[in-house]
């Protein structure tokens, strides 16, 4: 069985000072009561692009509205659910933050909260998300000179 969903990784800040970007982030419970923090994702909807999950996804899981800017990859990974073998793929895009607050009313999510983009890799639970990290870092740092140029700074950083 295969499974299809997208995410991203929502940035505030992009054109002002770098230590002032902050991603917004959401955390799960696990079984063992642990809560894991990870990019909102979810399932590709019939007649919806990657590209329109990921904000969807994003808004829904955090509260916060996004424009997709680039595409950060794809993880792949299998699973099992009720007996069955299931090999996800999920596509990520980088997301410049467009507005809205911070909320948890989804469900799925126990917290969300904006991380200042130098603590994005020690909070984020997963291996395969910390290189997405990675990649987000080196598309900010080549697009920070436009940026600057079309005084396209975001609102203030908002850390969580």
């Amino acid at each position: 069985m295969r499974e299809t969903s997208a995410g991203g990784l929502v940035v505030d800040g992009l054109g002002g000072p770098p230590e002032q970007l902050c991603a917004a982030l959401i955390g799960r419970t696990d079984r063992r009561g642990r809560l894991l923090w990870s990019l909102p994702k979810g399932h590709i909807e019939k007649g919806e692009t990657a590209e329109e999950t990921a904000m969807r996804e994003v808004h829904e899981e955090t509260g916060i509205r996004g424009k997709v800017l680039a595409e950060l990859g794809s993880i792949d990974y299998w699973f099992v659910t009720e007996g069955r073998r299931v090999h996800k793929t999920v596509h990520h895009y980088l997301l410049r933050y467009l507005g809205g607050e911070l909320s948890d009313a989804d469900i799925e999510v126990t917290e969300v909260a904006w991380v200042p983009l130098t603590e994005l890799r020690s909070r984020l639970a997963y291996a395969d998300e910390r290189k997405l990290a990675d990649v987000a870092d080196q598309l900010i740092a080549e697009m920070s000179p436009t940026w600057r140029r079309l005084g396209a700074g975001g609102p203030e950083a908002r850390l969580g």
